[in-house]
């Protein structure tokens, strides 16, 4: 079964002529011999551009494959710009599976003698169906939610087979390119598919997307920017998922938003602001805010409000990287580039050892150019690209949680400029980051830690007495026992020193009585001198049996 998959695959590459992307010159001879000898698998598409031929090879081998695509053209690190384009333009819609057999796995998740036992109205036609799950609509039936409009998410059956043969042959091909490209070090195949493997794993598991939505929810909860839908966990398995049904108009349905009456520029500068405040208020972000994710809610059109679905994806930042991203986005505000390359060393992205000032020149070279352009012209997500790109040739590690953050950023300046082409990410985004470093390192900080901590300061406030005392007779015995530990280092001191004192006599002597005696002295002066020897030795040896 493998062999004939790595057939089909190879099949697949050389009808699409994919082999041709590569310089002959970094193909070894072996390589070069296994292509001539499949001389009847000729390149079928070259009349295609070679984005355009990736594009399709990849569509024709199943949705693995597209899902792998859509993820690399989110690293225009790693691709020529009119590949990375090309790649944005895959779509996971396949072929539904039989609606009977979904519904079937959700009898067997829920433990159900029938789909009518917890769902009115099941629909056995998929209401959508991507590469690894399909969706129906039901409603509730039983509980405090019952006429509920729900949706069912059902994993693919045997998907999981499929992904793991593919994966293998990914992790193999990956290996053979790692060590044949002249560029491997750099494109780091072996790293991109175990990044990939992640990634499509967690999809899979739809507790996790479950709770990755709770949390989401629970995030913007009462706000006028995103709302995400319900969850109903007592339905919810790692194969299955329900959630509350939204009606609302795809984002990418631009005429559909005009007809009535969205506030366009509201609309846009509302994705950065839902985008912003995922990440740097609440350290948790949608990940995969691609336009078949996001919907526009139908009610009040001059206050728009985002709708979220499809949470298999999400990113996180720790403190210290979000305080250095918000950091590296003011700086580059400011085109203070020794700040920014100051914050790459300071942060651990670049090692130490990197020459500050020739990373500070480098990250100028790319930018300046940028910023001569009008700022409504200026990608914000391509800055961060070309900054990522730049820092890699200073030896800066791929940082996952940044690979998601540049994806989603671009998604979303993406969405923005399609929504409202005058959108100005920069001054949209400036007011709000300038807001979030006051809150972090002003007196609000403060407050904040103080409000934070108050809890359990509260708690160990009865306490105090005792430790206090533990502490005050505790540091009573460390104070004897390092002056005990003092006097006997002292003790030890002088006796070292009279040793040395005596065996450096000793040995003086030593010499004297033997010139005393090599040259004839009178006998008594020869004699005396060697007691003394004789003394100072055994005072020496003496001192060293007290210590």
């Amino acid at each position: 079964m493998r062999t004939k998959r790595l057939y089909q695959i190879t099949r697949t590459f050389l009808h699409y002529g994919l082999n041709e992307l590569i310089p002959a010159r970094w193909m070894p001879w072996s390589v070069r011999l296994a292509r001539y000898s499949l001389f009847w698998l000729p390149n079928r598409h070259k009349d295609k551009p070679a984005g355009m031929r990736l594009r399709l090879a990849l569509e024709s081998l199943g949705p693995v494959w597209v899902k792998f695509g859509q993820m690399l053209s989110t690293r225009r690190d790693l691709l020529p710009p009119d590949i990375a384009l090309e790649l944005a333009k895959l779509q996971d819609k396949v072929k539904p599976f039989p609606g009977e057999q979904a519904q079937q796995l959700i009898e067997k998740a829920l433990g159900l003698r029938s789909i009518n036992d917890a769902f009115i109205d099941f629909s056995v036609t998929p209401l959508a169906s991507a590469s690894i799950a399909q969706v129906h609509t039901a409603t509730l039936r039983n509980g405090d939610d019952t006429g509920a409009d729900v949706v069912i998410k059902v994993i693919r059956p045997d998907i999981r087979g499929v992904i793991a043969a593919d994966l293998r042959l990914m992790e193999t091909l990956a290996g053979v390119l790692a060590k044949h490209l002249p560029d491997g070090r750099r494109l780091k195949p072996k790293e991109v598919v175990k990044e990939y493997r992640k990634t499509l794993l967690d999809e899979l598991d739809l507790a996790r997307e479950a709770a990755n939505a709770i949390q989401l929810r629970r995030n913007f909860e009462d706000s006028k920017l995103l709302y995400i839908p319900k969850v109903y966990s007592d339905f919810s398995r790692p194969n299955i998922m329900v959630m509350e049904r939204i009606d609302g108009i795809p984002i990418s349905d631009v005429d559909a938003l005009l007809a009535i009456g969205v506030d366009m520029k509201k609309l846009a500068e509302r994705g950065v602001e839902v985008f912003f405040t995922q990440v740097f208020r609440d350290s948790f972000f949608h990940a995969d805010m691609h336009p078949g994710n996001i919907f526009v809610s139908r009610e009040n059109p001059q206050d728009p409000q985002y709708l979220g679905i499809d949470f298999g994806i999400v990113g996180t930042l720790n403190r210290e990287d979000k305080r250095y991203l918000a950091e590296n986005f003011l700086a580059f505000f400011n085109r203070d580039y020794r700040k920014v390359a100051e914050l790459h060393v300071d942060s651990g992205w670049v090692p130490a050892h990197i020459n500050v000032e020739d990373f500070e020149s480098a990250i100028r070279t790319v930018c300046e150019p940028i910023f001569n352009k009008p700022l409504a012209e200026i990608s914000f997500g391509h800055v961060l690209v070309n900054l990522f790109n730049t820092a890699r040739r200073f030896e800066m590690e791929v940082q996952p949680q940044l690979v998601l953050l540049q994806k989603t950023l671009l998604y979303v300046e993406g969405l923005g400029r399609t929504l409202y082409p005058q959108l100005d990410l920069w001054q949209t985004a400036k007011p709000f980051l300038e807001r979030w470093m006051k809150e972090q390192l002003g007196w609000r900080a403060v407050l904040r830690s103080v409000k934070e901590q108050a809890p359990y300061w509260a708690e160990k406030m009865p306490e105090m007495p005792n430790l206090l005392h533990e502490y005050l007779s505790t540091q009573k015995h460390q104070i004897e026992h390092q002056q005990a530990a003092t006097q006997a280092l002292l003790r030890s001191q002088r006796q070292f020193a009279w040793r040395l004192w005596w065996g450096m006599t000793g040995a003086a002597l030593l010499v004297s009585t033997t010139l005393l005696w090599t040259s004839n002295q009178p006998l008594w002066l020869t004699s005396v001198s060697g007691v003394l020897t004789v003394l100072s030795i055994a005072m020496s040896w003496r001192k060293a049996s007290h210590n």
